[in-house]
């Protein structure tokens, strides 16, 4: 087994262009919907939906819905945490705020995300969105998708497919929380 090194797989200014490509992508898929709303899942969908708010805004010349939301408690283990025989204990969850300053019944919401692996947390997304309302619809941006779907959650907006092996991670940095913009592919030592 060799040491691999991590590997920058998105610069700074490659992720810009593709938050900025995302937020085209969102506008021609939606032209024409009034209530259009942008979501994001805490922490780091949270402030990319920030970053796409303000380019779609700028670009339609109108000021969008935006959201935050806060899945701790919409997980599927949470429950099981420290259970005996079932999962191993792990840190309880940091629960944030959920802010959703808008009428959600009827809207068209994009929920956003920096990472899609299994498709739990989007799922836990979903449940904690139709705790608000029922949107007429929901849809999927994420920065990276890095494949080994659990469940059938499919996104409409991909920044970048990147396929990745299970013991491999995937790290998004952006300047809000770690004052560089960029993604990482994380390899164990050891592991090839």
């Amino acid at each position: 087994m060799s040491e691999r090194p991590d590997r920058v797989v998105m610069t700074g200014e490659q992720l810009g262009r593709t938050v900025t490509r995302m937020a085209h992508e969102i506008i021609e898929k939606n032209s024409g919907q009034e209530r259009l709303a942008l979501v994001g899942i805490h922490t780091r969908g949270a402030h990319l939906a920030r970053r796409l708010h303000g380019i779609v805004g700028g670009i339609v010349g109108r000021d969008l819905p935006l959201g935050e939301l806060d899945i701790s408690f919409y997980r599927d283990d949470v429950a099981a945490r420290g259970a005996w025989n079932v999962v191993p204990a792990q840190p309880n969850p940091v629960v944030q705020s959920t802010d959703l300053e808008f009428e959600v019944d009827g809207a068209a919401v994009v929920l956003v995300d920096d990472v899609l692996y299994t498709g739990r947390t989007i799922k836990a997304a979903i449940d904690a969105l139709f705790d608000y309302g029922r949107p007429a619809r929901v849809q999927l941006a994420v920065l990276v998708d890095r494949g080994h779907r659990e469940l059938p959650i499919r996104p409409d907006y991909i920044g970048k497919n990147l396929p990745t092996a299970r013991h491999e991670r995937i790290a998004v940095h952006l300047s809000e929380v770690d004052g560089t913009d960029e993604v990482v592919l994380e390899s164990p030592a050891g592991e090839d």
